[in-house]
């Protein structure tokens, strides 16, 4: 398999937050970084350009919430729309990953850590994107 010249940035998509990780250089591991407060649109788009120009991200993975069916909901168009905003302001390939387990899985391994429900609610969208992310290396 090739190396990856650049990492690979996993974004959780919430109203309120997104989670972030961030693979090493090699694309064999993901490791999470402090989670995005969401102000607007613009300002989103403007942190995540300056994040993605500092960690050199050359493929940004966005998680898709589909129905257990496997269809796409109300959510997931959301998501795709974002998708486009963010492929438009960074010039840089979006690929939307299957994410329907990532948040049941980070919360109950948050869970059984014992971390109190306060500290939890954040650290859950950052776990989610390091289990989305780390699926997604997997899989390559």
């Amino acid at each position: 398999m090739e190396t990856p010249k650049s990492r690979i940035l996993a974004l959780d998509l919430g109203r309120k937050r997104i989670g972030l990780a961030i693979s090493d250089p090699l694309g064999i591991t993901a490791q999470g970084l402090p989670n995005l407060e969401r102000r607007n649109k613009r300002a989103d788009l403007a942190e995540l350009g300056r994040l993605i120009r500092e960690k050199e991200v050359g493929l940004i993975l966005l998680g898709n919430p589909l129905h257990m069916s496997g269809r796409e909901g109300r959510q997931s168009a959301w998501v795709r729309e974002f998708a486009g905003a963010l492929g438009d302001a960074t010039g840089l390939p979006v690929k939307l990953w299957d994410e329907r387990l990532t948040t049941v899985e980070a919360s109950r391994v948050l869970r059984e850590s014992g971390i109190g429900i306060e500290k939890r609610a954040a650290a859950v969208d950052r776990l989610s994107a390091v289990i989305l992310l780390q699926s997604y290396l997997d899989s390559l």
